[in-house]
């Protein structure tokens, strides 16, 4: 394109810059310009530069052929280019100017942990000099854009998945569609895709890797989705493109571009391929009138559990994602329902390192034997199963959930899969269909998680969701802090709390009360003085916050 743009990212994109002009830049160069000043680090983030416990990332592969161990190579290359592209998203094109400018390795590493200078498990505060905050809307839309603006035009796909907002020389907006913008980069991930795929000796995966390349030039990702949801017996699993939107802060709307390799665990996976057969009778449960719960969830949904070999793009920024619920296309879950991917090498590096010093640090030593791997594993599970409950549309019929609630839409999903995936676990315990432990194992080691994932902050929607939940739970009596700052769980008021944040929020997606979710969030999604100081605690008990990765070709000896 040779359309002029109002530069999105010269202030709010990186450094502050002297003798540059905010106006007009071409595409190609929208973000910061090279200075001879070098970024440094500000006094108070030195601190926090080893937050991330740095773990190798590998798995068994000695089970795959040949053919298959070069797959995993070129499917590693490939996502490789959604790491550009999400650095893309995030800061701009010229991020590795940025990384260059930076000479202590630690800092840098840091900066390349974060994709860009922002500090997302701290709000996204500025941590090098010279930068200016964060714009919501990332470099999705133009830095001078207001949402009212975007509001009221006549943009074409202006709630777009797949589109970047832009101004032209004209000063009214329009959307360019991902594979025009990014043509290049998707160009030649689709030619790796397609490789990929010439080696793949599992059919459905072939046609998935097939479909998807052929996505990233079109922008038409459900029939890739479909052909994903259909994929059963392949060994190799593949997340890639531009999927979740949580970096967009604006609206809420732009999705990001990721990737995941991974490799199934067939034993475990066989251990959870019976509980997604329970979604419609859970869903006819849920502690909430009919009509809140009227659409019906996709009943040949699956669970499995992989070893993941390569995070890259908005998977990798940041808190490290450690199980997966997808496709988001509202479509393909009401009529195919969606895929739970449980990322247990992951998981198992989060619960050893982090959850479990946690739990010794704030909980009360009574509790702890309830600190449980099984069931770590099964909260982390249920919460990616119950993104399958309660409502995809507005009972009024005019919008999807997600595009009425707008920026809060992340939000309000992850509190609603947090907490009916607590539902879930108490009533397949119930049941007899979970014979592992106990409930207060899982309602335990929810609480410990809690303090383990507000530490990613309040300000992603995961942090909103954990904060809300949190505060809600204060409010309810569910637990107890006694005088050495050790907190206790009440189980019977935690099982009332459930069922009653379970039905607000429910209420709030069904009626798509926008109003409604962002006084919740301004209420509740915030960190009080008491909380940050046991938060500080963890923190001088030098207990990671996440972990980061070790990883490639290299590591896995391909």
């Amino acid at each position: 394109m040779n359309k002029k743009l109002i530069a999105p990212a010269l202030i709010a994109g990186g450094l502050i810059l002297g003798g540059c002009s905010p106006q007009t830049t071409e595409q190609t160069t929208n973000s910061v310009s090279a200075s001879s000043e070098k970024p440094t680090l500000l006094p108070d983030f030195k601190k926090r530069l080893d937050i991330y416990h740095p773990v190798e990332l590998t798995a068994d592969i000695s089970h795959l052929n040949a053919n298959q161990k070069k797959m995993l190579g070129v499917l590693i290359d490939a996502s490789k280019i959604m790491d550009e592209l999400f650095w893309k998203q995030s800061y701009g094109p010229n991020y590795q100017d940025l990384l260059n400018s930076i000479t202590d390795p630690a800092t840098q590493k840091f900066t390349d942990i974060n994709y860009g200078p922002w500090d997302r498990l701290q709000g996204d505060a500025p941590f090098l000099s010279g930068v200016e905050e964060k714009p919501k809307g990332a470099q999705f839309y133009p830095a001078d854009m207001t949402k009212e603006e975007l509001n009221s035009s006549d943009v074409k796909d202006k709630t777009g998945l797949y589109s970047m907002i832009v101004r032209g020389d004209d000063g009214k907006l329009t959307s360019v569609p991902y594979s025009e913008y990014f043509n290049e980069e998707l160009t030649r991930a689709a030619k790796l895709l397609e490789q990929a795929a010439s080696l793949a000796e599992d059919e459905s995966f072939a046609n998935y890797l097939t479909m998807r390349a052929k996505a990233l030039l079109t922008d038409d990702y459900q029939a890739s989705d479909f052909a994903w949801m259909d994929m059963k017996t392949n060994p190799i699993e593949l997340v890639y493109g531009p999927i979740e939107t949580y970096e967009d802060l604006l609206f809420g709307y732009r999705a990001s571009f990721e990737s995941y390799v991974l490799i199934k665990d067939l034993e475990w996976s066989a251990r959870l391929a019976k509980y997604a057969a329970f979604l419609p009778e859970l869903q006819q449960g849920l502690p909430v009138p009919a009509k809140y719960k009227a659409e019906k969830p996709g009943a040949n949904a699956d669970l499995n559990a992989y070893d993941v070999i390569f995070y890259a793009g908005h998977s990798n920024a940041g808190s490290k994602t450690i199980a997966i619920n997808l496709p988001n296309d509202e479509q393909v879950q009401l009529e195919k329902g969606t895929r739970r991917l449980q990322l247990k090498n992951a998981m198992r590096a989060k619960f050893d390192n982090i959850l479990v010093p946690i739990a010794n640090e704030l909980i009360v030593p009574e509790q702890r034997k309830h600190i449980t791997f099984d069931a770590f594993f099964a909260n982390t599970m249920f919460h990616e199963v119950a993104h399958g409950l309660g409502i995809k549309n507005t009972l009024d019929g005019n919008s999807t959930v997600r595009q009425a609630l707008q920026e809060h839409a992340s939000a309000l999903e992850e509190g609603k899969a947090d907490i009916l995936g607590l539902y879930m676990v108490s009533q397949l315990l119930e049941k007899g269909e979970i014979t592992e432990g106990v409930l207060a194992d899982y309602y335990v080691t929810f609480m410990a998680g809690i303090f383990r994932s507000v530490r990613f902050g309040a300000s992603s929607a995961h942090g909103k969701a954990n904060m809300i939940r949190f505060n809600y739970f204060q409010e309810k009596g569910v637990f107890s802090r006694n005088d050495k700052g050790l907190y206790q769980v009440d189980l019977e008021k935690m099982g009332d709390a459930v069922d009653s944040l379970s039905e607000l929020i429910l209420t709030l997606q069904g009626d798509g009360n926008y109003q409604g979710v962002n006084t919740l969030v301004q209420e509740k999604g915030v960190i009080g003085k008491q909380l940050q100081s046991d938060l500080d605690r963890l923190s001088k008990a030098s207990i990671p916050v996440d972990i980061t990765f070790k990883q490639g070709r290299s590591v896995m000896g391909l």
